[in-house]
């Protein structure tokens, strides 16, 4: 599922689909002793994305026409979202699906430090989050259909 979620992020946002994406699930000491190290902030988190090319959509701005690419990596915590989860009143799935999106937009440069960058990032996650779930369902809907 996260790699359902992330390959479509990085397609809808037009970074070339052999663009490379590491996705590692840790635990809850684990994150918390990467959020002190990279964010100097104490404590767990959902998600930490550590982003290595400086792509934007379309590929890399140097480039003449876009290519593979190193876009970084996403750090999820599924212990800490499963709270959050609980928290939203919704399913742990549907929780690391939104976290795996929002590390993705985090990897292209989108960030939400300011009230209108959060609108913009957290409107175009909810849209690429729908337009994922939206996909899904049709393509099970043809699976069962004959």
């Amino acid at each position: 599922m996260l790699i359902s979620v992330a390959s479509f992020v990085i397609s809808r946002m037009d970074v070339h689909p052999a663009a490379e994406l590491a996705i590692t699930l840790v635990d809850i000491e684990t994150m918390s002793d990467l959020h002190v190290q990279w964010m100097d902030l104490p404590g767990p988190t959902d998600v930490l994305s550590f982003p290595m090319d400086e792509l934007s959509p379309g590929g890399h701005p140097d480039m003449a026409a876009p290519g593979p690419a190193m876009l970084g990596d996403l750090v999820l915590c599924p212990e800490f979202a499963a709270d959050q989860a609980a928290s939203s009143g919704h399913p742990l799935a549907h929780e690391l699906a939104l976290l795996t999106v929002h590390g993705c937009l985090h990897l292209l440069g989108y960030d939400h430090a300011e009230p209108e960058e959060e609108r913009e990032m957290f409107a175009l996650q909810a849209e690429l989050l729908a337009e994922w779930y939206d996909e899904r369902e049709a393509t099970a809907g043809a699976g069962t259909q004959g």
